[in-house]
């Protein structure tokens, strides 16, 4: 190592620290990371990330806050947070709910065929900016299988289409409510669209919980007030 106290990387938290110059006033010594490859300067302990403060991050982000609210409340950056929780959610299986084959254990039968979609109402910067979450989620197992953000065109429920695993479009039912986009997209023989909430009251159930944990999705109320 360069220096006699150990550095860690604050991206990836590895030691395999190389030299790598000074820094702009020649004060420092800047580190390459060997590992991530990124560039870090050393005695940068103000926003070094460590295990207690992960934990306590992972922690939060199961809680009803805000991503700034997280970051005052740990001291750490935006510009942070959200790669690791990029990389938090690239390192979660596709798949939580799946049944392995008695007899063959390597063998994985998914028997997902039920699913129920529907759309949900927000904005981005500014509510005259609205953007909708299409959400495609399996009656069985309560797995979000597919999701779409974008207007609420046709043109994004086929992007939801497009996103839906194969299994789902050659052996899925779906079940929505009686929006038109829904209609154009999905095969009408597998297809029940019904303006009774008991065929879609999984996804409307789920709808409400992300509403109760984001603040950005609840408004005013969980009156689905968009004033």
């Amino acid at each position: 190592m360069c220096t006699k106290k150990k550095e860690r990387c604050p991206y990836c938290l590895g030691t395999n620290l190389r030299p790598k110059g000074w820094n702009r006033k020649k004060t420092k010594r800047r580190l390459k990371c060997s590992n991530c490859k990124k560039h870090i300067t050393t005695n940068g302990k103000s926003w070094f990330i460590d295990r207690g403060k992960i934990e306590l991050i992972n922690a939060l982000l199961l809680e009803r806050l805000s991503l700034r609210g997280i970051c005052r409340v740990v001291k750490i950056s935006l510009s942070w947070l959200l790669p690791y929780i990029s990389k938090l959610y690239d390192s979660t299986p596709d798949d939580l709910n799946y049944r392995q084959d008695k007899n063959d254990k390597n063998k994985i039968n998914l028997q997902l065929i039920d699913s129920e979609l529907d759309e949900m109402w927000s904005f981005v910067g500014k509510k005259k900016n609205k953007q909708w979450i299409w959400i495609a989620l399996d009656r069985k197992t309560r797995q979000v299988i597919a999701f779409h953000i974008g207007d609420r065109s046709q043109k994004s429920a086929q992007k939801l289409w497009d996103n839906l695993p194969n299994f789902y479009k050659e052996n899925g039912r779906f079940y929505t409510d009686d929006w038109d986009a829904y209609k154009a997209v999905f095969p009408p023989d597998r297809h029940v669209s019904s303006k009774i909430k008991k065929d879609t009251n999984h996804i409307e159930r789920l709808n409400l919980t992300i509403r109760n944990r984001c603040s950005r999705l609840v408004r005013k109320s969980l009156s689905f007030s968009k004033k």
